[in-house]
């Protein structure tokens, strides 16, 4: 695992699906590359967090998003697949 992926913060992002217009901002500013566009039952992007225990909190993918879809929520908080 690369040394900046052991240094977690409390938070990390959730994408809710019904404001992601699947820009791929977000997609772009992951450092990590831990964030992707994945296509719904209704061939409609929008972005997905699918291993957020590999997500390290850094929060670049807030201020990309003009839509508000994505939000830092603290790790220990239970969210339902897919988003809020």
């Amino acid at each position: 695992m690369p040394d900046h992926l052991s240094k977690r913060t409390a938070v990390l992002p959730v994408i809710a699906r019904n404001l992601c217009t699947g820009c791929g901002w977000c997609v772009a500013a992951c450092p990590d590359h831990l964030l992707v566009l994945e296509v719904d039952g209704q061939r409609r992007k929008a972005a997905e967090l699918p291993r957020p225990e590999l997500c390290p909190g850094c929060g670049k993918c807030l201020p990309v998003c003009n839509f508000r879809a994505i939000r830092l929520v603290k790790r220990s908080a239970q969210v339902p697949a897919g988003g809020p």
